[in-house]
């Protein structure tokens, strides 16, 4: 390679690295900026769902906070509203203990196609998706995005394989590839495919397609159980 060639090449890939510093500067100022008026309406939601909660008996917490894995492979700390008895996790053991075939749906799928630990106001939070609206603080904080892969759990890590080392190259989102194409309708394998495709195609305008195409979905309930 001559002398021309190596300029050549110094250029493109500091051109490429100023883009990309370019491109993650603006998704975070716009994280930022979505993350302060989500969490107006977090607060709103928050008294709503509280109230609802007490009207049919449950007066636990209805904000929980649960381990994820985050950029680079760190764990963080992600908010949701709870859509389920206070004891989820228990209730899953035990009905994985005692019924092969969910024990069987939920290793293969990670989720309970009809689970029954979700709660009446919980099936309401989810299928208009408010049980999300919790994660702005996370984005505000900086360990979560407006558009990301999905945030895995740290059981999840073994079952990840391959995709793991793409999904940990970027910041879980609120929304995402997998949430725009189905969520809950869609296998964990789909999602990994989809997490994995967005990890390397990554950049503003489909960012923003991402974001805008969330609404439609939001609003069709596609794939919120």
């Amino acid at each position: 390679m001559n002398d021309k060639e190596l300029v050549l090449t110094d250029s493109i890939d500091e051109s490429l690295v100023t883009k990309k510093q370019l491109y993650l500067f603006i998704k975070r100022f716009l994280d930022i900026m979505c993350s302060l008026f989500g969490i107006i309406f977090f607060i709103i939601f928050y008294i709503f769902v509280k109230i609802a909660y007490m009207l049919t008996g449950d007066f636990h917490k209805v904000l929980f906070t649960q381990e994820r894995i985050g950029k680079n492979g760190k764990h963080f700390k992600l908010f949701k509203f709870r859509s389920m008895v206070p004891n989820a996790e228990q209730v899953l053991n035990e009905m994985m203990e005692n019924d092969p075939k969910i024990r069987e749906e939920y290793t293969k799928n990670k989720k309970l196609h009809n689970d029954p630990r979700i709660t009446k106001v919980g099936k309401i939070i989810r299928k208009c998706s408010i049980d999300e609206f919790p994660q702005f603080i996370n984005i505000f904080i900086g360990n979560m995005s407006l558009v990301g892969p999905r945030p895995y759990l740290p059981g999840e890590r073994k079952d990840m394989g391959k995709y793991y080392d793409y999904v940990i190259t970027c910041k879980p989102g609120l929304t995402g590839l997998w949430q725009v194409s189905g969520r809950s309708d869609i296998s964990f394998e789909a999602r990994l495919k989809l997490d994995k495709k967005y990890a390397t195609t990554r950049g503003l305008k489909g960012d923003i397609k991402i974001f805008f195409k969330t609404f439609e979905a939001v609003l069709k309930s596609r794939g919120a159980k």
